[in-house]
């Protein structure tokens, strides 16, 4: 790079990092953000620090000095390498982190002594972590957390300064791409709650529901205040005695499990001969922010129970449910039983917390500290943003869900590419503040749900262990949201007959991995062993998807065969075409 361009590219980059910088500081000290700003306020980590932790004052001083000889071999390192010497590294990035995948970090002394010292303050800093000892487990968790995002969030590759690939773009374009970025940047401002940055993570244009996504035949036959019903159209001549019925998270929208024909489970299980039903949340505005757990039940589950009752005349449905779902799908099936309510067949679980002892780091967002300004901002708004749950969940894989489009987005000035799955990721659903003070702290606060009669529900004591309805678990090895682990333990609470299957992949890729064209395989044991460790042990890997597996699990309990139906009756008519209106409200 010439020396006239070098200064034209500096004095642009100052001139634009002042700008941007100023945004954001106007954006991060703007008064309705305080309940994000205290999620990351360093004092509060200086609180953590002094809840009973201990240093292991040796590990602690061998780093440091292990530090120190390496930062003085990386500053010979350097001067070699400036000279023209070819010389090896003395720190590389992990094999998977595909932020230094430009061949500048390694080939220009500059860039790659940038990355090395990065890298070697980075493994300090976590390392100093991992020298203290806290009596306190969840305390260590956070500490982790908020290391962990502080490390990533300073990477150099997240700075037009120090990012070669940017660098590149300013000359080639003439700094055009850091214009179309802060532009880029604005928009996401524009759309975005008060309390989080929504960053856009793929084209909002390139999908339209019932023409690309979510467009499986059907029909909506049902609605409520929350719910509408769909039934999809029979692609068999014959199809099986017993319904299923899908109950997905509220908090998102139904259509990750019809996406396309390559990774549609509905589509799929229509084929199989099933009389297959979901439901289909409305996104809630503050109008209902009075309805509950109780009324998400009822007015979910249970409506969608009476309506496939009488529009099927079969008096036993299956029922799957999904994350949030599922966690609903159990505490209704135990609600029911105490009724004397036998409806539900069998039941299905997909990445499902039932025992909420282990959440995985969403946890460190529900901590003493953090969920009282979250309470109150829900509270004020009568409903929990859906977008602020998206950008949390985000930031649990911070560098692949948000740093990475950052720099595509801002310093790039680059339109994120077409992606199904992030689309939908980025489609969220609000919750109901009552519902949500329910289910927070029966569930990630106090853990109640397992414990027999610490829940009750319009006075039926909720009583996981008392179910006895043939069950089957499926988690997913990668999934950040819902620990595999944990999810065994949900599965250990319930007294009847159950399979638990291990998928690979994560809480989303994991469900949604087809038959004929999934990438992912799955671990079986018909044994349920004390612990998943023991389970694991004895189990086997079988390669491609775990649909078959489910199928021939579900398909012995889904009765004879019978002419297939048509959609809806005389009382429950068909409303509109599936996807249906709910599903296309969008935040």
């Amino acid at each position: 790079m010439e020396s006239s361009q070098q200064k034209e590219v500096i004095d642009f980059l100052g001139q634009y990092t002042e700008v941007f910088n100023s945004l954001v500081k106007q954006v991060l000290h703007d008064p309705d953000k305080k309940s994000l700003n205290s999620m990351m306020d360093s004092e509060k980590l200086s609180q953590l620090l002094s809840k009973g932790v201990k240093v292991d004052t040796a590990m602690l001083f061998n780093k440091q000095m292990s530090f120190m000889n390496q930062q003085a071999e990386l500053w010979q390192s350097a001067t070699k390498a400036l000279m023209g010497t070819k010389v090896e590294p003395v720190v590389s990035e992990q094999h998977n982190d595909r932020r230094f995948k430009d061949s500048e970090w390694s080939e220009n002394p500059v860039y790659n002594y940038l990355k090395q010292s990065y890298l070697l303050n980075s493994n300090m800093m976590q390392e100093m972590v991992n020298s203290l000892h806290f009596e306190d487990a969840k305390a260590e968790e956070q500490v982790k957390f908020y290391t962990r995002q502080y490390i990533n969030s300073v990477s150099p590759t997240n700075n037009a300064l120090t990012n070669p690939e940017v660098c590149r773009d300013i000359l080639e374009s003439k700094g055009e791409n850091l214009i179309k970025g802060l532009q880029n940047f604005i928009q996401d401002l524009q759309q975005s709650p008060a309390d989080a940055l929504k960053i856009t993570q793929t084209d909002p244009d390139a999908f339209t529901l019932g023409e690309n996504l979510a467009y499986t035949p059907g029909d909506v036959i049902y609605q409520n205040d929350l719910i509408q019903l769909i039934q999809y159209k029979a692609s068999t001549k014959k199809v099986n005695e017993v319904p299923l019925l899908f109950i997905p998270p509220c908090v998102n929208k139904y259509y990750v499990l019809d996406m396309d024909e390559k990774k549609s489970l509905i589509k799929w299980a229509v084929s199989q001969g099933h009389t297959v039903f979901i439901i289909s949340w409305v996104n809630p505005d503050a109008k209902l922010s009075h309805k509950g757990f109780n009324d998400y039940m009822k007015e979910g589950p249970i409506a969608a129970l009476d309506v496939i009752e009488e529009v099927t005349k079969s008096s036993k449905i299956n029922v799957v449910g999904y994350c949030i779902g599922g966690t609903l799908l159990a505490t209704t099936q135990s609600y029911l039983l105490a009724k004397g309510d036998t409806r539900i067949n069998s039941l299905t679980f997909l990445t499902t917390l039932l025992d909420f002892e282990e959440p995985g780091e969403i946890g460190v967002y529900l901590s003493e500290e953090v969920l009282p300004f979250l309470k109150k901002n829900i509270k004020e708004k009568g409903i929990l943003d859906g977008r602020v749950l998206g950008l949390a969940f985000s930031m649990l894989r911070e560098n692949s869900l948000f740093w990475s489009y950052f720099v595509n987005n801002y310093l790039k000035g680059k339109d994120p590419a077409p992606f199904d799955l992030l689309y939908w990721n980025s489609d969220s659903s609000n919750l109901p503040a009552e519902t949500f003070d329910f289910y927070i702290k029966h569930t990630y606060q106090e853990n109640n749900l397992i414990k027999d009669g610490a829940v009750e529900i319009e006075g039926v004591a909720i009583e996981l262990s008392k179910i006895k309805t043939p069950s089957y678990f499926l988690a997913t090895i990668a999934d950040h949201i819902v620990l595999w682990q944990a999810s065994y333990k949900g599965a250990k609470v319930l007294s009847g007959p159950t399979r638990f299957v291990l998928a690979g992949s994560g809480h989303l890729a994991g469900v949604v991995n087809s038959v004929d064209h999934g990438k992912y395989p799955h671990w079986v044991n018909d044994e349920l062993a004390d612990s998943a460790e023991h389970w694991f042990e004895g189990a086997t890997k079988n390669e491609g998807s775990w649909w078959t597996d489910w199928e021939n699990w579900v398909a012995p309990q889904s009765g004879q065969q019978v002419t297939a139906r048509k959609q809806g009756s005389k009382k429950h008519v068909s409303i509109e075409a599936a996807p249906g209106s709910y599903v296309k409200k969008r935040n």
